[in-house]
């Protein structure tokens, strides 16, 4: 017991670390006296960035970005694995060793490619040229049908007989028994689409179109900050919120759902 509290606060210890520093007025941050808490704590760190910033815009464009990707991707996977799980039909099997294949092509290989499409389609620099090329999830498509597997195909075939067509026995036999599954895809694809770094750095290029992993990278450099790490810290303790709010929302069907499909 006493080895899992150990791991647990060093598991913890880096959010405490980027609230102390987001805490610590001035330079001090970068100092290279170790504490564990700041002698005069202040919260000039966020008084600074939210008034030079666009922080809330950043915010509000990860929210809308995140939530509609993660809407349009669960549906997709819960509909793509359904149809690969209890269908029969020529080429599903090609179909999904396609899928699998795709999970091993690096993003800097079809970076390039994808920009152009969405340049030819004048979507650059808008939210809808991060959310259509994320929106397909391969891996949410393989965690729907391996949850989907387990599902009896009698109650489907139990509902065909009744005279339901598919949609109806989709919705009112299937769906109602993916709660666990819903909920891991929900937190996967949330927490990828809100930490995504490198596709929106390439298609988002003004400043208050950011989001805000992007534009946590500028303040960085920003001179306009005293203590530019304060200012990122301080930006990033408020953003570990939504995710921390979708985790303890879905946390009981999280861990029911990866159990069900199997994976360690």
């Amino acid at each position: 017991m006493s080895g899992l509290a150990v791991l647990a606060l060093l598991m913890v210890f880096p959010l405490y670390w980027m609230l102390v520093s987001a805490l610590t007025p001035g330079g001090q941050s970068q100092s290279s006296t170790f504490y564990l808490w700041p002698s005069h704590p202040s919260l000039a760190n966020y008084a600074e960035v939210f008034a030079t910033q666009p922080v809330w815009r950043w915010i509000g464009n990860s929210l809308l970005i995140a939530c509609v990707t993660t809407a349009i991707s669960v549906a997709v996977s819960l509909g793509a694995g359904y149809a690969l799980a209890k269908f029969r039909f020529a080429g599903k099997g090609l179909i999904y060793a396609a899928f699998m294949v795709t999970i091993m092509i690096p993003i800097q290989v079809t970076l390039v490619p994808s920009f152009l499409v969405v340049a030819r389609l004048g979507l650059v620099d808008s939210p809808l040229a991060v959310i259509l090329p994320t929106a397909f999830d391969v891996v949410g498509i393989f965690i729907a049908r391996q949850f989907m597997l387990s599902v009896p195909d009698a109650l489907v075939e139990a509902a065909r007989v009744d005279g339901a067509g598919e949609m109806r026995a989709f919705f009112s036999v299937v769906l109602p028994t993916c709660g666990p599954l819903i909920g891991v895809l929900v937190i996967l694809a949330f927490m990828a689409r809100w930490n995504d770094f490198l596709w929106p750095m390439v298609v988002l290029q003004g400043n208050e179109n950011l989001t805000i992993p992007v534009a946590l990278s500028t303040l960085t450099n920003n001179p306009a900050f005293a203590s530019p790490w304060g200012a990122v810290m301080a930006v990033a303790s408020i953003t570990v919120l939504p995710i921390l709010v979708v985790f303890l929302a879905f946390q009981k069907q999280f861990v029911q759902g990866i159990a069900s499909t199997g994976i360690k």
